[in-house]
């Protein structure tokens, strides 16, 4: 009996162990993405229950592009227009984005892509949390994805 007991727990250390596929955590990234918790590398976390600004990431291939978009009541979205573009690279068994904009370079690792959670590391080790963004229900049907439009005051 041990010895099926200890067969199980070997089997579930292995299982827990298992580093995610960066090849699927990439089909899992395109989506409306609401940020919940920032843990530093101090340990403290700030968590965050209502954001009123999300995020938009579209992949094509080996690239994407992320945007701040802000819900609207009726399920659509405004943007300012302004988006980040990233390259995406496995490296060291480990999906990364890379990003580049006139004004800085920087890549952020990808830990966690699944279908309704995303966690990434940045260049300052700090933990981004996301969860998938849930439209207002208001009683009234909307499109799965609506593309965001453009404000420009």
């Amino acid at each position: 009996m041990k010895f099926i007991f200890y067969i199980m727990a070997l089997c579930f250390i292995l299982n827990a162990c298992e580093k995610p596929n960066p090849e699927t955590q990439k089909q899992n990234l395109s989506g409306y993405w609401e940020i919940k918790t920032v843990k530093i590398p101090d340990g403290e976390k700030k968590k965050f229950e209502i954001n009123t600004v999300i995020d938009y990431i579209e992949i094509k291939g080996d690239s994407g592009m992320r945007t701040k978009v802000s819900p609207k009541f009726d399920g659509t979205f405004t943007t300012n227009g302004v988006s980040e573009d990233f390259t995406l690279k496995i490296e060291e068994d480990s999906l990364r984005m890379y990003y580049k904009t006139p004004f800085d370079e920087w890549k952020e690792t990808v830990i966690e892509a699944k279908d309704s959670t995303l966690t990434v590391k940045n260049r300052d080790n700090k933990i981004y949390t996301y969860s998938k963004f849930k439209k207002f229900d208001l009683g009234k049907p909307t499109t799965d994805n609506p593309q965001p439009t453009t404000d420009n005051p």
